[in-house]
């Protein structure tokens, strides 16, 4: 199998364009890298595409691996025929492999090998042969009556010849593919309930059957979950007598022969004691693989855009953490996010210290100032923002308020990492001071949360963990890079996700900084202990240093493109000093002046051919100088502030409203309208046009209309729709 030519087609790219992908990739290049810095190479293929050829490489890589190993241990046997040795070789998937692999696998003792020890395979190869039609398979099975090794009657001769037929049936790799085809295509799955009594979260399953084909993946992870939970019992569902006959097409060539009825037997045991149940075991496993990789996919989605919302700069903001019988844990920031104050206020059960909450907010703008107040969406959430409500109301402050997303931030100030970053905090304000940060800059406080408590996805704690972390650590990697970070101020946490930092690489960083002062110039980072060339290749361009002795360290240019960029900018008269005040944003004019291309592309083109530069990195030094270290975030909604709140009572079947998108999963999206519990806009209310999937219409963090179109009062549920 040529590797390159199958990843050209399946990606439909070029031939040279997936080998020097592979060859980057196989040289220890990081993806953020190729993505942002090997362009020319790549055909500028983005960091998602990149990562999914680079998973689909491994694949193949090691299917090929399999193939040579399953060939050699079948040869190693005396069994390889030029025939199966060509269907290993022609196998695509892992699974096929293991097929034709399986009749020459050593086994446990069967009820097959048990025959075979007693001298009966002959006997099955007789039978299995069905050339004889006249006598009894009695006669036959006569021969092989032999008390010493066990055989007493022909009756026990024929019982285990067909033991040796039904396994020889089973390891069938063609028979096995039938099976498992049908199966696919015509298969139920089950479930009912373990007590009928009982109510629970999974009623709606408790007598439901569902085509094995056509079962969405939030279904499937949540039928696993009430399995698991001993809530739920669930089966596979098919006509058997039908797979039987389909078996029995490929076993039984002369229905004349005497050996037909036994087969017919022998086919029905097959099925039910080997086939079915391994099938069936199989089945379960693909539904949940299939389910978890959805799963994980759509966390990954879910994750990004919650990294990617807009970082709300130099506001001064008062966070709270509610909180019911501890209190309500109040920390104040400033601009960059440093600790001014902290307290505690009581408005919620059981002290209900309105009044006392009231005058210590009072307190806290009239001696720090305030632009924004932060609450947690946890418990007692709705009943702190309506005190902020008509606090800020009664005192006609100019500052509003917004709610953030709490998920992770227990998990973050109890960590080591926290008692590291303030061992003079306790754990609380450790946690309001997180959900503060959030506001001021999502992606550099959330990158300190293990991506899996974030809370953005659908059954998160039920998928491969080590799935979702491989994926999710991509995720925040590709943000970071993205962005980048300011080599200057990065934790790092932040740090650690850069192209070619590990955590220890990063501590040495921050270390080296505090040690030295700050970083004046890239090339410094090779003074960092254990970073060296490579690393430094990998990370530099996504390292930025702001007032420092080289301009272009401030963008995205890499190094090693610093001469193009200053041959460039001498060129067109760009004074380089333009870099540290905006950008110019007159480049492109200038190039298309100069060079007098069709457009701005082939002016470009004109001017990367005469500096010797790659026309692709020579239009991202352009975007730099441009718009220096422009942030991506820029083109994601804003963040929603409020000065009101509603109950659950206010809402009205036909109202309007404006909301933000918390969650995307399989069935719609979860939409904040200010009220205790988000609403629900279900896939089928998202558009009059048919959505394959709810995240091609919102994102996490979009601003969405709603209109109310169904309330439940009991299960506090509303249910929106966003064709208005």
């Amino acid at each position: 199998m040529d590797i390159i030519q199958k990843l050209a087609a399946e990606f439909k790219l070029r031939t040279p364009q997936v080998e020097h992908t592979v060859a980057l990739i196989d040289e220890g290049n990081t993806i953020p890298f190729i993505a942002r810095y090997r362009k020319e190479a790549t055909g500028g293929l983005s960091d998602t595409t990149l990562r999914d050829l680079d998973e689909r490489l491994k694949y193949l890589r090691n299917l090929q691996e399999r193939k040579e190993e399953v060939v050699r241990l079948i040869e190693e046997q005396g069994k390889l025929t030029d025939e199966l040795k060509e269907q290993i070789m022609a196998a695509e998937v892992l699974q096929r492999v293991e097929d034709l692999y399986k009749p020459f696998k050593q086994k446990k003792a069967t009820r097959a090998s048990k025959a075979k020890e007693k001298g009966l395979e002959p006997l099955a190869m007789i039978i299995y042969a069905q050339l004889l039609t006249g006598g009894t398979p009695e006669d036959e099975a006569a021969a092989f009556v032999d008390e010493e090794k066990g055989v007493a009657t022909p009756e026990e001769a024929l019982s285990g010849a067909q033991d040796i037929i039904a396994e020889m049936i089973a390891d069938d790799a063609e028979i096995i593919k039938k099976v498992r085809e049908a199966t696919l295509r015509n298969g139920i799955i089950a479930t009912e309930a373990a007590d009928p009594e009982e109510k629970t979260v999974y009623d709606m399953y408790y007598d439901r059957q569902e085509a094995l084909a056509k079962i969405p993946d939030h279904r499937v992870l949540a039928i696993n979950r009430g399995e698991k939970e001993k809530k739920l019992k669930v089966r596979l569902s098919l006509d058997s007598e039908k797979m039987c006959a389909l078996i029995a097409k490929d076993v039984i060539r002369h229905e004349k022969s005497i050996f037909a009825p036994l087969l017919q037997e022998t086919v029905a045991d097959a099925y039910k004691r080997l086939i079915a149940p391994s099938v069936e075991r199989e089945m379960r496993s693909m539904l949940t693989e299939r389910a978890e990789a959805a799963a994980v996919k759509i966390f990954a989605r879910n994750t990004e855009s919650l990294l990617m919302t807009p970082p709300v700069r130099d506001k001064k903001v008062i966070s709270i953490d509610p909180g019911y019988r501890t209190g309500c844990k109040v920390a104040v920031l400033d601009g960059t996010g440093k600790l001014r104050a902290y307290t505690t206020i009581y408005p919620t059960q059981p002290k209900n210290d309105i009044a006392g909450s009231e005058a210590a907010l009072k307190k806290i703008i009239e001696k720090y100032g305030a632009d924004v107040i932060v609450i947690g969406n946890g418990t007692a959430s709705r009943e702190t923002e309506e005190m902020v409500a008509n606090f800020l109301r009664k005192n006609a402050y100019d500052i509003q308020y917004t709610i953030v997303n709490e998920a992770g931030a227990s998990v973050y100030s109890a960590s080591k990492l926290a008692a590291e970053e303030y061992p003079d905090l306790d754990v609380t304000t450790r946690g309001a001071m997180s959900l503060g940060r959030r506001l001021q800059d999502p992606l550099a406080e959330l990158v300190k949360i293990d991506p899996r408590s974030i809370g953005v996805g659908q059954y998160q704690h039920d998928v491969d963990q080590k799935l979702l972390a491989g994926a999710l650590t991509n995720v925040v990697e590709d943000c970071v890079n993205r962005v980048g970070v300011d080599l200057n101020t990065a934790s790092p946490s932040l740090l650690s996700y850069i192209a070619g930092i590990n955590s220890g690489v990063a501590k040495n960083i921050v270390a080296y900084r505090e040690e030295h002062g700050k970083f004046a110039d890239r090339r410094q980072l090779l003074k960092v202990p254990k970073l060296g060339d490579k690393a430094f290749n990998q990370c530099a361009g996504f390292l930025r240093i702001t007032g420092g002795e080289e301009p272009l360290d401030a963008t995205a240019v890499h190094p090693e493109s610093y001469a193009a960029a200053r041959a460039m900018m001498q060129k067109l008269a760009v004074d380089p000093e333009a870099i540290g005040k905006g950008g110019d944003k007159t480049i492109e004019e200038k190039i298309k002046k100069a060079y007098k291309g069709k457009n701005l592309t082939e002016s470009i083109g004109r001017m990367a051919d005469e500096l010797g530069v790659g026309q692709l990195t020579l239009a991202d030094i352009v975007e730099e100088l441009k718009k220096p270290a422009r942030d991506p975030r820029e083109d994601a909604p804003p963040v929603v502030f409020r000065n009101d709140v509603k109950s659950f009572e206010d809402l009205k079947l036909d109202m309007e409203l404006t909301g933000t998108v918390r969650n995307v999963v399989d069935f719609g999206a979860f939409v904040d309208i200010g009220v205790k519990n988000d609403g629900l806009v279900h896939i089928s209310q998202m558009s009059d046009k048919y959505i394959k999937h709810p995240l091609d219409v919102v994102s996490v963090g979009d601003t969405v209309r709603v209109k109310i179109i169904s309330l439940d009062a009991e299960k506090m549920k509303v249910g929106l729709t966003m064709k208005l």
